[in-house]
């Protein structure tokens, strides 16, 4: 749970003309895609997390993680959106179901492209593995770049966040 809550913590969107001034396309930290929405301290919000899943215990829902905007070196989106998302859903509900597996890497598991059902998609096979892939070489930056985020928010940031962040990293570093 608390590795989730980190990597909600840690995710980023792209600027759009209606969310800020920031320049259209720029990325800026906005944790668990909830940025807009936090009516109080960021850093609180990550403890209220934090404390669910202390309480909850067992029962805590699995978290997934998505990025459906990521491109390849070329800039082309990997995955086609939109309605092809029920395919990974599908797959996260046969992953809490047992019913199928998934790749361990350094940021948590992975979907495996086998596992997705690809019937009819008009996306090439490697997009799809190149955006299932979790490459050690891009997760530093953003590593680096959440640990600064964070120490901006100051002392009411968790510490069992700042502890994940230190056991990705740990697990980064082991595997470039």
């Amino acid at each position: 749970w608390e590795h989730g809550t980190m990597i909600g913590a840690m995710l980023s969107s792209g600027q759009t003309a209606a969310s800020s001034e920031a320049k259209v396309g720029s990325l800026r930290h906005d944790p668990m895609a909830m940025l807009p929405f936090m009516g109080y301290a960021v850093g609180d919000y990550f403890q209220h997390w934090i404390d669910m899943g202390n309480r909850g215990g067992e029962r805590m829902p699995e978290i997934f993680l998505v990025n459906w905007f990521r491109r390849g070196d070329d800039g082309r989106f990997l995955w086609p959106g939109f309605g092809e998302n029920s395919r990974v859903l599908k797959w996260i509900i046969d992953r809490i179901e047992g019913k199928v597996g998934a790749d361990e890497t350094v940021v948590g598991h992975t979907a495996r492209a086998e596992d997705l059902d690809l019937t009819g998609l008009d996306t090439p096979l490697a997009d799809v593995e190149e955006a299932l892939h979790a490459d050690p070489k891009l997760w530093s930056g953003d590593i680096e770049d959440s640990r600064r985020y964070f120490e901006r928010l100051g002392e009411r940031v968790p510490s069992e966040i700042f502890d994940q962040l230190d056991k990705l990293s740990d697990r980064v570093k082991a595997a470039k």
